[in-house]
């Protein structure tokens, strides 16, 4: 297959729309449909998850509900398989809600 050529809009595109889901929490569970059934993986805290299932029950069972980051870079790179590695790199502070 032929490598995305717009690798770096995609990249760009994607965490605008992951984080816009991500910061409404009641759009936060659509966020599934951004992760593979079974081989999407997430690394928090030195946990590995893999699946969709798993990584939003992870995500849903965090204590805050805010979050500030600040990305400092959106790293992207082509597939050979036609899809997009998206690294994301920046800062994140969170408030616990009580």
């Amino acid at each position: 297959m032929a490598m995305n050529v717009p690798y770096e809009a995609i990249g760009k595109g994607f965490v605008q729309q992951y984080y816009a889901l991500f910061d409404d929490p009641a759009q936060r569970p659509n966020l599934i449909n951004m992760y593979n059934t079974e081989t999407s993986f997430m690394t928090f805290e030195g946990l590995q998850i893999q699946g969709a299932i798993k990584i939003m029950e992870k995500l849903t069972s965090l204590s805050f509900q805010k979050i500030n980051r600040i990305i400092t870079a959106i790293d992207s790179q082509p597939m050979f398989d036609g899809g997009v590695l998206i690294n994301v790199l920046g800062r994140l502070q969170v408030r616990k809600e009580t």
